[in-house]
């Protein structure tokens, strides 16, 4: 190898410190892997939804009719602006246009309020929790039906509990294995328990629920006011031109005009309605879930009443559109937390080090320099023994053998048994004290090593780890 380092004969021999217990490569420290970043929760949320922004913009999987709502109300608005508001701030008043310009906005601000918001999404159980949860039921059902059996149960599918009064069923959600709190409903589309759940809106693109209903609610009204608002006047226009130059022409003058009436004529229908709809169930402290299913309704009992209404219109109406906007349960823009970091598992001084270029791309499965046998210096034959007279043995390539496990050498026989000796003398190669290598962070830059086949160092290691002197030592004992 040149000074300085650099590529050479250094390739072919290569030192690391390797762990048999770790999947890393040979050649990585614990201390030199990166960190990964730390995720947040919407990049593993469970549920069907698409997030924007870092995970500030939460929404349906299913956005399509979403982008429709969305250019209906633009193109819609937009063409009243353009062509009808200048002639009708002319003519009649210039608040026209004001009043539009304000109810437009209303209406964006409350659909993207809606659209964009985490409508109440309740977190799924931990596996642990999850586990505790069905272990506490199972205990439960086997003292109730007087069995001991310590087999797995499913869950029950409801809970009872009493609301002001009324006996009001918890479903189990086996998706989410949790007891869904009261009002709260599986979302199918979106794949969530959703709290206070009222429906599953697609012209909004989200789940409406307990968090952005009010929202929900005030942009259908605004719409119906906006809607009623464009047709009357895009009516007026086209009366008050075709008074000036004739139906037709007016229809010429302004084709705009048509296209707008036509959009809202069929859509006011659908959003009145809607409206009214949704009105009524403010008043009575509803959700549109509870209506289809009849949840409340008389037909189930005389006694069945709804126990979260308030007993008045107005205080329903309060509750739904002016009380506390709860936060949000699953922090979808917290940070997840890390895994406890495994310690590295003890190496136990095994070293290795290629011979050859193979064997280098090997050293993970084929260390050379192993532990087995373990041999103490005490109980090593002398070089004057004629029991040296062989070469030095070459320990064959395999697993390492745990030090418990390794026997004592107390005898000639017990070396020549465990360590196979060869008959041939030629094409051996013996390390001298300054080929030898050092642990790591002890390799002088400049030292050369330069072997190409299979070398045979004899183990001076003791149980615990291989040490720079024994290693020299035995070095030193093979070059006799």
């Amino acid at each position: 190898m040149t000074p300085g380092g650099g590529s050479g004969p250094m390739k072919d021999c290569e030192y690391s410190q390797i762990s048999t217990h770790s999947s890393s490569s040979p050649m990585e420290s614990p201390h030199q892997k990166k960190k990964a970043a730390p995720k947040r929760k919407w990049e593993v949320f469970p549920g069907r939804n698409k997030f924007f922004c870092n995970g500030r913009i939460m929404m349906a999987r299913q956005t399509g009719v979403f982008y429709l709502t969305l250019v209906l109300i633009l193109v819609t608005s937009g063409l009243f602006f353009a062509f009808d508001c200048p002639y009708l701030s002319e003519k009649i008043t210039p608040a026209i246009p004001a009043i539009g310009g304000i109810l437009f906005f209303f209406v964006m601000g409350t659909l993207l309020r809606t659209s964009f918001s985490d409508p109440g999404v309740l977190p799924r159980a931990t596996p642990d929790e999850a586990a505790d949860l069905e272990r506490q039921i199972g205990n439960t059902e086997d003292i109730a039906n007087g069995s001991s059996s310590g087999g797995y149960r499913p869950p029950p599918r409801t809970k009872e509990v009493i609301i002001n009064g009324q006996t009001v069923k918890l479903k189990y959600c086996f998706t989410c294995k949790i007891f869904r709190p009261p009002r709260a409903s599986h979302c199918s589309l979106c794949d969530n328990c959703v709290e206070r759940f009222d429906h599953h809106c697609p012209w909004v693109g989200n789940c409406v629920g307990k968090r952005n209903y009010r929202f929900f609610y005030m942009f259908i009204l605004s719409l119906s006011f906006l809607t009623v608002f464009i047709f009357a006047f895009v009516i007026t226009h086209v009366i008050l031109r075709s008074q000036q130059a004739g139906f037709l022409n007016a229809l010429k003058d302004s084709p705009a005009s048509v296209l707008e009436a036509v959009v809202c004529f069929f859509s006011v229908w659908s959003i009145v309605g809607l409206s009214g709809f949704h009105t009524y169930l403010i008043s009575s402290n509803q959700t549109t879930n509870e209506d289809i299913k009849g949840s409340w309704s008389n037909k189930r009992g005389k006694e069945n009443y709804n126990p979260y209404s308030y007993g008045n219109i107005f205080t329903n109406c309060c509750a739904a559109l002016c009380g506390p906007i709860s936060p949000s349960l699953i922090d979808r823009r917290g940070f997840i937390q890390p895994d406890t970091p495994q310690p590295a598992a003890p190496s136990n001084g095994i070293t290795m080090y290629g011979a050859t270029q193979s064997q280098s791309n090997m050293a993970a499965a084929t260390p050379l320099l192993q532990s087995e046998p373990s041999i103490t210096s005490e109980e090593l034959p002398l070089p004057g023994k004629t029991t040296i007279g062989a070469p030095c043995a070459t320990l064959t390539l395999g697993q390492p053998t745990p030090p418990s496990s390794m026997p004592n050498l107390t005898s000639e026989t017990g070396l020549t048994d465990m360590i196979p000796l060869k008959e041939e003398h030629e094409g051996h190669q013996f390390l001298t004290p300054e080929e030898a290598p050092s642990p790591p962070g002890m390799l002088p830059a400049g030292s050369p090593i330069t072997h190409s086949h299979t070398m045979h160092v004899l183990s001076l290691a003791s149980q615990d780890s291989l040490h720079e002197d024994s290693v020299r030592g035995l070095v030193k004992l093979s070059s006799v």
